[in-house]
């Protein structure tokens, strides 16, 4: 027996015992648990229903091979053969179902998420950049009916943002956007340009998990500075007459949030607060795979223009993906927030590598 198909029928026990747990009045009356248990059971439901047609195939190739390593009646034999010769393609394209299945999820992809857009290289330019992404980023949640806040924000006077942070919550939304992390270059000819030369400049996107349970990652208060300062608003005008934006410290990373978002200098705190939490979980992610450490740095990077992942070219209207060498010519849509297509085939090369690496692995 296979070790795939060993796999394949371990899952189906567990599927069954899944099943028999949530009909139990333990589990019934146990909400977490339930709730636990019922996300593991679709999860699994998918799995075992694509093994259920793969296994049935192999049983019968494996039933058509009995009949021919028998000898025997030469017209049976025969129709082993063509059988065979039918079923065979049909398995190895349900293995490759199967597999893609199987591969591990990542436990933070139903999470909804910080993004930080920070203009990098390029002055007025970058941050003008840097807005383009926030509206970019903001157009495609909207499309995906989920919810946007702005929590914290340094706007330049002619409308750009030297940094913006803002929360996106919904349905699978860090595992759609994390790849989105990274220098993003822009490629165009400024409004300040007198004579039409063509600038670069950049910006950098950082996405972070958010972290809804406060025991996940644990925060001594002897540890925060916690400042509070007048909202600002456009052109630099104070929205509040009080102080009810805050800004935290975190002493022992360095690391600082702050929100000016709500009305509330408690709601500001609790806001900043998880977007604390959210960074240092990064941190413990990080520390927890080193391999995941690396990329991180590699992705996010300082800014500069050489530390890219994605291009954007106004000129020839094109956007290019560096990382799977994919490039688009529609970046009007693209920066209108259109980006499903760029996102969907970043997620098909991720699961190609882990598929490739899982086949090494057998």
């Amino acid at each position: 027996m296979s070790s795939l198909v060993e796999k394949l029928l371990s899952i189906k026990r567990r599927h069954a015992e899944v099943q028999e747990l949530l009909a139990t009045p333990e589990v019934i009356a146990n909400q977490p648990r339930s709730r636990e248990l019922g996300r593991e059971f679709r999860e699994l439901e998918s799995i075992v229903k694509a093994s259920d047609i793969y296994l049935k195939l192999h049983n019968d190739i494996e039933g058509s091979r009995a009949v021919l390593n028998a000898g025997g009646d030469p017209e049976l034999k025969e129709m082993a053969l063509a059988e065979i010769g039918e079923l065979q393609p049909k398995l190895a394209a349900m293995e490759e179902e199967v597999k893609q299945l199987l591969l591990p999820k990542d436990p933070n992809d139903d999470r909804n998420v910080i993004v930080e857009i920070r203009g990098g290289t390029g002055g007025e330019e970058a941050a003008l950049f840097a807005a383009d992404l926030y509206r970019m980023y903001v157009r495609f949640a909207e499309r995906k009916k989920w919810k946007v806040d702005t929590l914290d924000w340094n706007e330049t006077d002619k409308g750009g943002f030297k940094e913006v942070t803002i929360s996106i919550d919904g349905e699978d939304v860090y595992g759609t956007l994390k790849f989105e992390s990274g220098g993003h270059r822009v490629q165009r000819v400024p409004e300040t340009e007198a004579q039409g030369r063509v600038h670069t400049s950049a910006a950098t996107v950082a996405v972070l998990p958010q972290v809804e349970d406060v025991e996940e990652v644990s925060i001594n208060p002897a540890d925060l500075d916690i400042d509070t300062y007048r909202s600002g608003g456009k052109g630099g005008q104070n929205v509040n007459k009080v102080e009810t934006a805050v800004r935290i410290t975190h002493r022992p990373t360095g690391i600082v949030v702050a929100c000016q978002q709500e009305r509330s200098q408690l709601q500001n705190r609790e806001r900043a607060m998880k977007m604390l939490r959210s960074k240092l979980y990064e941190i413990k992610l990080n520390e927890q795979v080193n391999a995941q450490a690396q990329a991180r740095k590699s992705m996010v990077g300082s800014g500069d223009r050489s530390d890219k992942v994605r291009t954007y070219n106004f000129p020839q209207n094109r956007v290019t993906d560096h990382r799977i060498g994919l490039t688009l010519y529609s970046l009007d849509r693209f920066i209108d927030g259109d980006i499903d297509e760029m996102l969907e085939a970043l997620r098909l090369a991720d699961r190609a590598e882990k598929l490739t690496t899982m086949n090494n692995d057998q």
